[in-house]
């Protein structure tokens, strides 16, 4: 099959929806598919990809790491008609993911659509209006699923969150997969040796965007509270964003800032280290639409203690492979402690972790997606709709 993938964000953008789009990409292409990448141009950068086709864009004002892509282009035209692709798979209903809508229409070929992130959500990053822009979103985002064929979701909470959005499209769980290899054999001293960690020391890791989203503060004053009762006790902060300086301030003027590495981006070649090393995984976004980065903690045979919001209640296996907590300071702090300081518990969740995380290979869900796109191929055509929308 030929693919077309019309995302809104990409390489060298770092996001679980790149992350996504990286993994199914490969995934594809393994098993014998032809995919080709849609997305926005990026200062400086030059891709060594052939399959990429890249809008001009413009840096986003409120993250200037993010670049809105124009949606035009007088080459678009003649590469669709050259390719023949034979499915248009959006990865947002926004800028590209229109485009890709309007390609599928054309083209006359189905239309599928994951929603990756609960959009409304991140209004946070508008600085007016956000109740107005909330509703705007959720608009935009229940129209542009029920013109799909099919929507993708990563976990059934989220088809739960469009239900009542009212999509009535058809929805498939497909989480994003795990490629298992990559961590197979790591190297679980490498984290310390880097970041000057005492041997002794235990360490717990955050993966993800410093931004509002992920409730970064909460997991802070958590952690004062861990090292009050466990002293020499390290946390590892594995991203950028927004509001890393206020971060940094913070640990500061707490007496925190040796305790707490902020270790900035890292290329996923070097993710499995930092997993590897940690003794705990700890995570407190109230967002995430699967929490990915919980699976690759398992993957490493890591437990994660999180809180219990949306996609993230699905990832961890509450007991077994780690601990699901409310918003709850003391509760998240205390599940935090009890696996810090048992050793066979944190084990025993270590080797269910690795077992768990088995059901979400990359393969697995790869072939997933695959017969989704045969179904809808078999049926043909893209879904009929009116100028306003519905059917």
């Amino acid at each position: 099959m030929k693919i077309g993938f019309f995302t809104d964000s990409y390489f060298p953008y770092t996001s679980g929806v790149v992350h996504s789009i990286d993994t199914f990409n490969q995934e594809l292409v393994a098993l014998g598919h032809e995919v080709f990448i849609f997305a926005p141009s990026y200062p400086n950068v030059q891709d060594d990809q052939e399959n990429v086709f890249r809008f001009s864009s413009l840096p986003a004002p409120t993250n200037r790491d993010f670049t809105l892509a124009f949606p035009f282009s007088f080459h678009l035209g003649n590469i669709l008609e050259k390719w023949q692709p034979e499915i248009i798979h959006a990865h947002s209903p926004f800028i590209l993911g229109h485009v890709g809508s309007i390609c599928a229409r054309r083209l006359k070929i189905p239309l599928i659509f994951t929603f990756h992130t609960l959009y409304d959500e991140y209004v946070h990053y508008f600085p007016i209006a956000q109740k107005v822009t909330k509703n705007v979103v959720r608009s935009i985002s229940r129209n542009f699923c029920n013109q799909s064929n099919v929507v993708i979701v990563p976990t059934e909470v989220v088809r739960e969150h469009l239900l009542q959005m009212g999509v009535s499209t058809r929805i498939k769980k497909i989480p994003t997969g795990i490629k298992l290899s990559e961590f197979s054999n790591p190297d679980r001293f490498w984290l310390k040796k880097q970041y000057g960690i005492p041997d002794r020391s235990r360490v717990l890791l955050f993966v993800g965007r410093l931004g509002q989203e992920k409730n970064i503060y909460f997991l802070l004053e958590c952690f004062q509270k861990i090292v009050a009762e466990l002293p020499g006790t390290f946390l590892v902060l594995v991203g950028s964003g927004p509001e890393e300086e206020e971060l940094k301030n913070w640990a500061t003027v707490q007496g925190l800032s040796k305790n707490i590495i902020f270790a900035g981006k890292k290329d996923k070649s070097e993710m499995s280290r930092h997993y590897a090393g940690s003794d705990l995984f700890v995570f407190t976004s109230l967002t995430e639409t699967q929490g990915l980065v919980i699976a690759e903690a398992k993957a490493a045979g890591i437990p994660s203690v999180a809180i219990k919001a949306n996609g993230v209640s699905e990832m961890v296996e509450n007991g077994e492979d780690g601990f699901l907590t409310d918003a709850d300071q003391d509760l998240f702090t205390e599940k935090v402690i009890l696996l810090l300081k048992d050793n066979i518990m944190r084990k025993r969740f270590s080797d269910r972790a690795k077992e768990n995380v088995k059901r979400i290979s990359s393969r697995r869900c790869a072939l997933d997606l695959i017969d989704i796109y045969q179904e809808v191929l078999q049926v043909g055509g893209v879904k009929k709709y009116l100028v306003n929308g519905e059917k």
